[in-house]
Parts: structure tokens; C-alpha cells; sequence
């Protein structure tokens, strides 16, 4: 695969419908349709975008249940339209459903993570199991890829660039609601200045029982500055490997960084 100096990335900001997956998929399907005319290389979708948020336990694990069914569909559109998706969704670990990250490559190579940091003022701390394992990287088109889910965004240390692996780009799948907004841009913002890297806030559009979501999708670059802009209903930027180059090369910051070890990953 030849490495390429720009990476086109967009955006799916969806109006989940609540607990239906078809539904949802059938957006994604023609949401990857107009990207692929559009020359883009990673199409993004928010955290559990085919079913949203479900505080049923029942419902929940029987949605879990079928994350591997929603997996394979999303392997198919990669396939098919030659796009990476990156995103979260329910699957199960064991004997217990996750908030599970992925990133799936048109060639068929992907990476999985499960959300570490489970949101305390909700019940998804009661519900669903915590990962144990940090964020991956993956390489595409000579692009490291990442990515963390949601609250994860509020853990600096564990969104830390590896040096010996360093990503260019994460990506933060999310349900933030717009009463969090001003938090979410700015650690966004921050994430992408400390990391050298730019990072894609992929939130669903819409709302839900938990609040309001639209208009609060953004992608930064290195230096923290937005860099999107909308076309036909996704969230559009075209990323420059000079720029990730520049910012490392004139502050070097990954150089006086600190190591993070934590004990309990796997």
C-alpha cells in the first residue's frame, strides 16, 4: 500500500435510531456511498452508533449479542467501498456485553478496543465491562491510526502518545451531550496540542434521554486548530502528513515526556 502525504477524513454525525440496528446501518450504508464519491479515505461514526445508549439489561445483552453480525456488515461496506469505518458498537466479552472501538481496513485487517473509562453519572459502569487493554494503532496508507471512546477523552495519560508507536491520528467516537460541549471541544483540542497528532471528535447528531448532540462533531490538527468544514451531510477534512512533521519537528515535546505505566493492562 503506498503511503500518501494527505488522508481524507469524514465525519457521520448520525441521528441514532434507539435500538435499531437496520436502521442504523442502512444510514451508514448510504452515509459510506457519498464519502466514497467524495475521494474519502476513513469514514468516522459515533459511539454505539446502531443502537445508542440502552440502560435495559436485558435488551442490552441481546444487542451485545449481535455485534458480531454488525462487525461483519461493516467489514463488507470497508470491502465495498474501499473506506475505512472506524467507530464503537456493543459486542459481547465473554459473558459480558463492552462498549467496543473499532477500526476496520477494506482489506480486511482490523483493531479492536474496549472502552476503558465507563461514564459514573450514567449506569454504563453497572452495565457493561471496562477494557483492561490500552488503545491500538493501526497503519493505513503509512497513517497510524487510533482511537479511545468518549470518556476516555477526560484521561490524558491514558490518550498518551507512545513513542515508540506513535499515532497521527485518533479518533474519539462519543454520545457528549451538548450541555458538556465547551469540556468536549477543549479537551478535543487539548489531546490533539499535547499529542501532536490530530484528533477527530466524532459525536452523533440528534438527541436522546441524555440530552441534546448536534453541531458538536469537530476535527483539530496538531496545533489544536479546527480544520472541517460540512458537505452533504458529513463532517469533511483532508489531513497533511507535513503538518504532523512540522509540529514534532519544531517542538519535539514527545522528547521530555513522562512514562505512564499501568498495572492492571493487559
Amino acid at each position: 500500500m503506498t503511503d500518501s502525504p494527505f488522508l481524507k477524513v469524514a465525519i457521520l454525525p448520525l441521528d441514532i435510531v434507539y435500538d435499531d440496528i437496520a436502521a442504523n446501518l442502512a444510514k451508514v450504508a448510504d452515509g459510506i456511498r457519498v464519502a466514497a464519491d467524495k475521494g474519502v479515505d476513513i469514514l468516522a461514526l459515533p459511539e454505539l452508533f446502531s443502537t445508542g445508549f440502552i440502560t435495559d439489561k436485558k435488551l442490552l445483552y441481546s444487542r451485545a449479542e449481535s455485534g458480531k453480525d454488525v462487525i461483519s456488515v461493516l467489514l463488507r461496506l470497508s470491502a465495498d467501498n474501499r473506506v475505512v469505518i472506524t467507530g464503537s458498537c456493543l459486542t459481547m466479552d465473554g459473558d459480558r456485553p463492552v462498549n467496543c472501538g473499532f477500526i476496520i481496513l477494506p482489506d480486511g485487517r482490523s483493531v479492536f478496543y474496549k472502552k476503558r473509562h465507563l461514564f459514573c453519572l450514567s449506569p454504563e459502569h453497572e452495565l457493561v465491562k471496562a477494557g483492561n487493554a490500552l488503545p491500538p494503532v493501526i497503519e493505513y496508507k503509512g497513517w497510524n491510526l487510533s482511537l479511545i471512546v468518549c470518556y476516555d477523552l477526560r484521561f490524558p495519560a491514558w490518550c498518551r502518545n507512545n513513542i515508540g508507536k506513535a499515532y497521527d491520528v485518533m479518533f474519539v467516537p462519543a454520545n457528549w451531550p451538548k450541555v458538556r460541549y465547551y469540556a468536549w471541544k477543549h479537551l478535543i483540542i487539548a489531546r490533539a496540542i499535547e499529542n501532536q497528532a490530530y484528533v477527530v471528535g466524532v459525536n452523533r447528531s440528534g438527541s436522546d434521554r441524555f440530552g441534546d448532540y448536534d453541531n458538536t462533531s469537530l476535527i483539530v490538527d496538531p496545533l489544536g486548530y479546527p480544520v472541517s468544514e460540512n458537505s452533504d451531510g458529513l463532517l469533511i477534512a483532508t489531513l497533511s502528513r507535513e503538518n504532523i512533521e512540522v509540529s514534532r519537528t519544531k517542538l519535539p515535546a514527545s522528547r521530555d515526556a513522562d512514562t505512564f505505566v499501568f498495572p492492571d493492562i493487559e
